[in-house]
């Protein structure tokens, strides 16, 4: 192979810190510039290779931008974090001008992202809405005290409301008790002080995360429940976990909700093996 025959099959590779505007925290995120419809089992490798929460992995089909995601151990429908970092990385590569929106497809139908300045990015992201769940005895034995509100959602997430004054810092996220009952992770949220409006953690025993730094799907299925109790159009949440991080969430009338969040790019580099390909299709999902 020539150089540039190597460049062509090669993999882009690129590093972003997500929702934070300080290098090394928030969430980390690897994204993936695929020269064709890579395998999934392929996929699932690298992401496993590479160790962050998500790896994001773009392929240009034609006119059409597809994103997929995948945690060390499986595919996810949905991560606002690495659109973000996929966003970033687009612009970085030159792919993507400042003000210039773009659609990328996905499992979860298309994201409208926008890089509205430098190191700022606008996601809108579905919000499935959540449902009513039957409080569990598991839940009042890890947390000491009964949740004020339990739900479910399409996301595969749990949600539990806490008091106002109840410890979140405390919360330990590799308690046995969040792998109980069917929910893949859960989302442990309160009322928080200026300038947030609320802050909650993000505990994933079913997606092979032990806890999630900031979670962009999550304030996105939350965020609608915060500015109905607080009579707001937009609401800030923060996430005080080991890597803090925060996001402004606006619901919006076609029941997406617009994020906006920071984002440092760290690095890139080439990965010179090329991917095992799939059919395209596998790449062309139909979303109702």
């Amino acid at each position: 192979m020539t150089k540039t025959e190597v460049q062509m099959a090669a993999v882009r590779l690129a590093a972003v810190d997500a929702f934070t505007s300080t290098p090394l925290a928030g969430n980390g995120a690897t994204v993936a510039l695929l020269p064709g419809p890579a395998s999934a089992a392929w996929m699932q490798a690298l992401a496993a290779e590479l160790q962050q929460s998500e790896t994001a992995f773009l392929w240009q089909d034609a006119d059409a931008w597809r994103l997929r995601w995948f945690t060390p151990s499986c595919e996810v429908p949905l991560c606002g974090h690495a659109t973000l970092g996929a966003t970033l990385a687009l612009h970085h590569w030159g792919l993507l001008s400042i003000g210039q929106p773009l659609a990328l497809h996905s499992r979860s139908g298309p994201l409208r992202v926008e890089l509205t300045a430098a190191g700022l990015v606008s996601l809108d992201l579905p919000s499935p809405g959540l449902l009513p769940r039957p409080g569990a005895p598991w839940m009042e034995a890890v947390l000491g005290r009964p949740p004020l509100g339990q739900w479910s959602s399409a996301l595969g997430y749990g949600v539990l409301l806490l008091p106002d004054d109840y410890p979140l810092a405390a919360l330990d996220p590799g308690a046995s008790a969040w792998a109980e009952g069917p929910e893949r992770a859960w989302v442990l949220m309160q009322a928080a002080t200026a300038p947030y409006d609320y802050q909650l953690r993000f505990f994933g025993p079913g997606l092979g995360i032990h806890e999630d730094p900031v979670t962009g799907s999550a304030h996105a299925l939350v965020a609608p429940f915060w500015c109905q109790r607080l009579g707001k159009a937009t609401v800030a949440g923060w996430q005080p976990s080991h890597r803090p991080g925060g996001m402004h969430a606006q619901p919006l009338d076609s029941g997406m909700i617009r994020i906006i969040g920071a984002g440092i790019h760290l690095w890139d580099g080439l990965m010179p093996w090329p991917p095992e390909l799939a059919s395209a299709e596998q790449w062309r999902f139909a979303v109702a």
